[in-house]
């Protein structure tokens, strides 16, 4: 592979990733700009809030189906691990920061999803069901997206420890672990001070009431 084209495939993973469902469903359904309410950002947790479940569950469908297209598309047409990292982490950016929605999207939570699927299905299964388990105890949605992202590149680093991964996948696991947490800054400080909205409270209109 030449480097335009390595180039090309990390350009196409971002644009597949900037397919902003939360913000077509919320367009669609209720005839609203899904980031004007509850958290301000595109992602399924906010889609539970404004759009219901239906709407959370095409939503999430899609955050993780984009990147999954990315990273297997990568890897279908041969290319080295360390771009299929870089075409995944692409995604997850083009995600969070959509050109055309003036760079506001989701928290990148999904998409990182979607990679982990198709870069290890059990190891994406596994840190989904520690999530999941946490999420269901507690009905916080970003304690178990932090649990996710933390653990990603520990649990990369192991598996590329026994040659399971290859070593480069840890670009995706690391970034995006400081990516997402950066992301859920304002969550963090709700989740420490006990005022995080649980899984399924309303999404009241930004600015609207208190």
């Amino acid at each position: 592979m030449s480097w335009y084209q390595d180039i090309g495939i990390i350009i196409l993973a971002y644009l597949l990733g900037s397919i902003s469902t939360g913000y077509l469903m919320g367009l669609l359904m209720r005839g609203i700009d899904i980031r004007q309410y509850g958290s301000g950002r595109t992602g399924g947790s906010n889609a539970l809030r404004t759009l219901g479940p239906a709407g959370a569950a095409l939503t999430a469908a899609g955050d993780v189906g984009k990147s999954a297209a990315a990273v297997a598309l990568a890897q279908w047409l041969g290319f080295p691990p360390v771009v299929v990292a870089l075409a995944a982490l692409a995604a997850v950016l083009g995600h969070n920061y959509p050109f055309y929605l003036r760079f506001q999207g989701g928290a990148g939570v999904a998409p990182t999803i979607g990679a982990l699927l198709m870069m290890n299905l059990w190891m994406g299964l596994g840190l989904v069901a520690l999530a999941a388990l946490l999420v269901a105890t507690t009905r916080y949605s970003s304690a178990g997206a932090l649990l996710l992202v933390n653990l990603t590149p520990f649990v990369m680093a192991a598996l590329a420890a026994e040659n399971v991964l290859p070593w480069s996948y840890l670009i995706l696991g690391v970034t995006v672990a400081v990516l997402v947490t950066w992301s859920l800054r304002p969550n963090i400080v709700r989740l420490l001070s006990g005022t995080e909205r649980k899984l399924g409270e309303g999404g009241q209109k930004i600015g609207a009431g208190s």
